[in-house]
C-alpha cells in the first residue's frame, strides 16, 4: 500500500469530461479520490480537533446554516458540486462543508489549547514580475502537514467547452491553491489574516470564489467575480491573463473591500499579510520574516525566483517549509510567454519538474 509521502511524489491527475457541471462533476471527483478524501478526514487535526467538535455544538448551527444558505444561493452549481463530491466519496455533506469553509468557521471556534497548536492551516509565498524579458508567477503551495498525500490535480472539460486544470485539496472544491483554464486565465492564492472584527459571519466562502475564478473569461471578468463576491474573510489573489500578458495582485476583505495592484518590472513578493489594502490584520511573524528575507534576495531571472522560493536561511520561518507543522507541498511556475504551468516537487532550487501544462487553448501536454 502506498504511503502518503509516495502519493505526494506521484501527484494524481484526474482527467474527466466533457461532463455536466455541478453534481456530476463533483460525483466523479469524489468517486475517483474516495481514499484521499477519507484519509484526510481521518488525519487532519484541524478537522478532528476543532471543526468537528464545534459543529456538534448548538452555537455552531446559525453560522453553518448561514454559510450553507448564502453559498448555495450565490453559487448553486458549485454547491451541487460539493454535494456530488460527498456522495461520490461516501462521506457526509457536513464533513465537506467543514473542510470547504474552514477559514470562514475557525475564527468563531472557541480558542482552546488544542486549537492554538494548529492555528495556521496554510501559508503560501509568491514572487511575480512582468517586464520586457519575462512575465512569470512563481508560487509555493504551503499547507499544514496533514495535506501531504491529500492533494490531486483535476483536469475537467465541461459540456460548455470550458476546461480547467486545478491543484485541489482532498474534499475541497477546485481550487484553493492554483489553477488555469482554456481562456488563458490563471490564478495563485495567498491566505491573509484579517483581525476577527473584520470578518463577516456567514458570507461567501473563499473556496466558492476561487472555484468561480476557474470559469473567468478574461481579467475584467475575473475582477468582476471577485468584486461582487461578498466574501466572509479576506484573501489575496494573483490573477494571470496569458493573452493580455498581465498579472494583478488583488487583496480583498469582507464588505467587498478590494485593492488592485498591477505587477510590473519591479518583482513583487507576497506572503500571508496585506501589503496594500488598508485593514486591521493579525500580525504574523512568519510572513513578516519571509517578506524581509525575500527583499534581500536576487530576483532577476526565473532561476532566481525558484532559488528565492527554495530559501531556508531563516531556520524559524523559512520561505521553503519542511515541517513540522507547515510544509511546502509543491511549487508552481507560470510563464506567460511560454504559456506553461510547471509543477515542481521538492525544493524548487533543484528544479525537479513533475508536470508541465500548456495553458493556451491548444492541446495540453502532461
Amino acid at each position: 500500500m502506498a504511503t502518503s509521502s509516495m502519493e505526494e511524489k506521484n501527484l494524481p491527475v484526474f482527467e474527466l469530461g466533457p461532463c455536466e457541471p455541478g453534481y456530476h462533476l463533483g460525483f466523479l471527483v469524489g468517486q475517483r479520490f474516495t481514499k484521499q478524501i477519507r484519509s484526510r478526514l481521518a488525519t487532519d487535526l484541524i478537522f478532528q480537533n476543532q471543526l468537528l467538535p464545534f459543529a456538534k455544538t448548538q452555537q455552531s448551527q446559525p453560522l453553518l446554516t448561514a454559510l450553507s444558505d448564502a453559498n448555495r444561493e450565490r453559487f448553486p452549481s458549485y454547491w451541487d458540486e460539493l454535494l456530488g463530491t460527498a456522495e461520490g466519496s461516501g462521506v457526509t455533506v457536513l464533513d465537506l462543508v467543514l473542510l470547504n469553509f474552514r477559514k470562514e468557521i475557525l475564527p468563531f471556534v472557541p480558542k482552546t489549547t488544542v486549537s492554538l497548536e494548529v492555528d495556521h492551516a496554510e501559508d503560501c509565498s509568491d514572487v511575480l514580475v512582468v517586464c520586457d524579458s519575462m512575465a512569470v508567477a512563481a508560487h509555493n503551495e504551503d499547507a499544514n502537514v496533514a495535506l501531504l498525500g491529500h492533494t490531486y490535480l483535476i483536469r475537467a472539460t465541461l459540456s460548455s467547452g470550458l476546461s480547467f486544470t486545478a491543484y485541489t485539496y482532498a474534499g475541497e472544491l477546485p481550487s484553493c491553491a492554483f489553477g488555469f483554464n482554456n481562456n488563458g486565465m490563471a490564478f495563485t492564492l495567498n491566505s491573509v489574516p484579517p483581525s476577527e472584527d473584520e470578518i463577516v459571519a456567514g458570507g461567501i466562502g473563499r473556496n466558492f470564489i476561487s472555484r468561480d475564478l476557474l470559469e473567468a473569461t478574461n481579467m475584467d471578468d475575473a475582477l468582476t467575480r471577485i468584486r461582487s463576491s461578498g466574501a466572509s474573510v479576506g484573501h489575496s489573489y494573483n490573477l494571470i491573463d496569458i493573452r493580455a500578458r498581465r498579472i494583478l495582485n488583488v487583496e480583498t476583505a469582507s464588505r467587498n473591500r478590494i485593492s488592485v495592484r498591477e505587477v510590473q518590472e519591479t518583482p513583487f513578493f507576497h506572503a500571508n499579510m496585506y501589503l496594500h489594502l488598508q485593514i486591521q490584520q493579525v500580525q504574523d511573524e512568519n510572513s513578516v520574516s519571509r517578506q524581509k528575507r525575500a527583499a534581500l534576495l536576487p530576483k532577476q531571472t526565473k532561476i532566481d525566483f525558484l532559488s528565492l522560493l527554495g530559501d531556508t536561511d531563516d531556520r524559524n520561518y523559512p520561505i521553503y517549509m519542511k515541517g513540522p507543522t507547515l510544509y511546502t507541498l509543491c511549487t508552481a511556475l507560470i510563464d506567460l510567454d511560454e504559456e506553461t504551468l510547471s509543477i515542481i516537487k521538492g525544493n524548487p532550487k533543484e528544479r525537479q519538474v513533475t508536470h508541465i501544462f500548456l495553458m493556451s487553448s491548444r492541446i495540453n501536454a502532461d
